[in-house]
């Protein structure tokens, strides 16, 4: 491995929650990609990876699960101490078991039974919930005194009411939702409240824990509910679902609700977020937008490669193996930088321009292959109907201070978004 290393300095960066909300990152990822595309980072307190910077390979690994497998090691990056106290717990490296820690035959199993859920035909039929949704989010905002944080008014709240309500959490618990969910994206960041403190590994550790924990309570009383008074939503199927004729075992029914809690909104969220940044900052976007509507899907498109909300996933490989010329060992570790494939500069012309005019657009925000993301369709559904119906209330918007990223090396984005703005 020792010939492939990376310098130390960009692999500290790696490991940095601080890095993702900062151009460090990025410049690190353009180094690699030019000079050591699949290297490998040594740092203290972490088992070797391998760092996976370009698209193909990116690809590569994404659509051959059986041979770069998810279940077998950490899905996000942990530190010795995170992943004993995951094994202690679970007998796994997983805190949850969800879509995202699953190989075949498990995978796929798991994912048909709420699949036709997120296809594009049964996302149209919600178009007018949605819609319904967007004009009251955009009430909301155009109440505001021609100011507001984008992020804390807007984007946070609108796709959470959405998957809520597919989901079937009662209003109420919206807020608690989305308190779980900063704490399982966001721990290392620090605003984030339940981890403010100076914490050590350890300390770290059993607060995500007592996060997990959180979500495990709360769905298990939602799925007695359930069970006693199906409804018309999500939780209803998984409460009362089975594989091979039994009902789901509690860890990964716990983990099925959380990933659907969790990542959607979280990241629809963020780029939500980037589709507004990029409004308010690149010169003659928002005119050009305002008066043609049948650019909004490709805004969208753009503001998801830029934002690339999960920045980051782990894999593992299954025997040993051969990628870019360097030699793998089995079960050697490795993470996928999704927001490096996005500004791959073999694939993105003016990688570090925002431009909606790419023509295909082949972000790989919502990863690729049989783990490609199920929520995708929905995603870009709530975005597009959220800026038609906002767009025509507004004159003109700009920045009104400086934005803040959230610190995390898993799911990051934009953390405020402070705008101006006089409406139409």
């Amino acid at each position: 491995m020792h010939a492939a290393k990376i310098p130390d300095d960009i692999a500290r960066l790696l490991v940095s929650p601080h890095a993702y909300a900062t151009d460090e990152l990025h410049e690190a990822y353009t180094w690699l990609r030019a000079n050591n595309p699949l290297g490998v980072a040594e740092v203290e307190g972490y088992d070797p990876f391998w760092v996976v910077t370009k698209h193909a390979d990116i690809l590569e690994i994404s659509r051959n699960n059986a041979r770069f497998p998810s279940a077998v090691r950490g899905t996000t990056l942990m530190s010795h101490s995170g992943e004993a106290r995951a094994r202690a717990i679970t007998g796994t490296p997983h805190l949850v078991r969800s879509l995202v820690q699953m190989d075949e035959p498990d995978h796929m199993k798991y994912r048909l039974l709420t699949q036709a859920w997120f296809m594009p035909a049964n996302v149209k039929k919600r178009e007018d919930d949605v819609r319904t949704l967007a004009k009251q989010a955009v009430e909301s905002f155009v109440a505001l005194p021609g100011q507001c944080d984008f992020v804390k008014d807007v984007a946070l709240h609108y796709p959470l009411r959405v998957v809520m309500n597919i989901l079937g959490v009662p209003e109420e618990d919206f807020g608690r939702m989305l308190r779980l969910t900063q704490e399982l994206f966001g721990a290392s960041d620090p605003d984030t409240e339940r981890f403010k403190a100076a914490l050590s590994d350890e300390q770290f550790a059993q607060l995500l824990v007592g996060v997990v924990q959180d979500f495990t309570d709360y769905f298990e009383t939602i799925t007695a509910d359930r069970r006693a008074n199906p409804r018309d939503d999500l939780a209803t199927l998984l409460a009362n679902a089975e594989i091979d004729g039994a009902p789901l075992p509690p860890f990964e029914r716990t983990g099925y609700y959380t990933i659907i809690a969790t990542a959607g909104h979280d990241t629809t969220s963020s780029s939500t977020a980037g589709v507004m940044w990029a409004l308010a900052t690149q010169p003659g976007l928002f005119d050009r937008v305002k008066a043609d509507p049948s650019l909004i899907p490709a805004l969208i498109e753009e503001a998801i490669r830029w934002t690339t909300p999960v920045k980051t996933f782990m894999r593992s490989t299954a025997e040993a193996t051969e990628l870019r010329g360097r030699q793998m060992q089995q079960n050697d570790w490795m993470m996928l930088c999704y927001a490096s494939g996005n500004r791959d500069e073999e694939v993105f012309p003016n990688a570090q321009t925002f431009d909606i005019g790419r023509t295909p657009n082949r972000q790989l925000a919502f990863g690729n292959g049989a783990h490609l993301c199920l929520g995708q369709h929905l995603a870009r559904l709530e975005m597009r109907i959220l800026f038609e119906e906002l767009l025509p209330r507004l004159k003109s918007v700009g920045l009104d201070g400086e934005p803040r990223y959230s610190q995390s090396f898993f799911v990051s984005g934009l953390k405020t978004l402070p705008i101006k703005f006089e409406l139409a």
